[in-house]
């Protein structure tokens, strides 16, 4: 499949800090793609540079074939990003903002039908003529989607579009970018929440402290934890279950509480019979149970570590 961003060999430095670190990959069209890390691995950065906003040291990135450099305007005209932040003109109101990025583009009349639709898809119709410093956060958050999507490129980058937003617009949000998905619109998301990303990406790229320290598809990186999770109700109530079990079993132990014991069992080497044999010697007899593997959050934290707050301010 071809790609919508390719990524090839950037770097990115903020004084001595190598922010971005030989970052190479491709974003297949069409694909729905998580771009992952934790605070300060070079995920904004990387994406300012798709945008023009800042410039590689060196490497090359392009969208839809175009250069982000050399052909800047074909590049731009292909990308659409919803920032994290609230970037926003206190002066406009929803009509005009819209208008104006519209013809930032190159679109004029032809264009009103599809603001149109952008506006009653995003719930704005009843803002449409209020200034943008009155408008609530999610309201906010809507305008900055409504701007990235008017000249309808083909590349959509969502920066942590749902940080802060309340569950109704969450929701919102995602039905909507499940269309722009389904309509063909290749989408880069980045977040701090893992369900959304497990829930909606076909594929994801983990940076951590500006380097890419993982690639693959969602079901790729699923299968990379070897660990799942026992959750056993036995017929025992006590704040003292751990006391009842054997040494084996302790340093398998997530949790316990009241009847309720959880562990942590290697897919190969822990056997759900020989946990149950163990307790039934201990005493304790199990009324039910059931196993959950591994998300993507357990796999991303086994492949990210902390990253300090002075670095995180510098990359971001």
């Amino acid at each position: 499949m071809a790609a919508a961003v390719s990524i090839q060999g950037v770097h990115k430095h903020f004084g001595a800090l190598h922010a971005l670190n030989d970052i190479t990959f491709d974003v297949p069209q069409g694909s729905f793609f998580g771009l992952l890390g934790p605070n300060g691995a070079g995920k904004s950065t990387l994406i300012n540079i798709m945008a023009g906003l800042s410039r590689a040291d060196a490497g090359s990135i392009s969208i839809m074939g175009h250069d982000v450099v050399r052909d800047f305007r074909m590049a731009r005209h292909s990308l659409g990003v919803v920032p994290q932040e609230l970037v926003y003109d206190p002066f406009f109101t929803v009509r005009e903002i819209l208008k104006l990025q519209s013809g930032y583009f190159g679109h004029g009349a032809e264009n009103k039908a599809w603001l149109d639709e952008l506006v009653e898809t995003l719930s704005l119709s009843d803002k449409i003529d209020t200034n943008l410093h009155d408008l609530s956060g999610g309201m906010k958050r809507r305008v900055l989607i409504a701007q990235a999507l008017v000249h309808k490129p083909d590349v959509v980058v969502l920066d942590e579009p749902t940080a802060g937003v309340d569950v109704e617009l969450r929701q919102a949000l995602w039905r909507f970018t499940k269309r722009l998905h389904d309509d063909g619109s290749t989408i880069i998301l980045t977040t701090h929440y893992l369900e959304e990303a497990e829930a909606l990406c076909e594929k994801i790229a983990i940076l951590n402290r500006g380097e890419v320290v993982a690639l693959d598809s969602k079901q790729g990186l699923l299968s990379r934890c070897p660990y799942r999770t026992l959750h056993l109700t036995v017929d025992k109530k006590t704040d003292k279950l751990k006391e009842l079990l054997p040494e084996y079993l302790q340093l398998l132990l997530v949790e316990t509480h009241k009847n309720e014991i959880s562990f942590r069992l290697h897919k190969t080497e822990h056997q759900i019979g020989d946990v149950l044999e163990a307790l039934k010697n201990a005493g304790l007899i199990v009324v039910d149970l059931y196993t959950e593997e591994a998300g993507l959050e357990e796999v991303f934290l086994g492949l990210t570590e902390f990253v300090s707050k002075e670095t995180a301010e510098v990359a971001g």
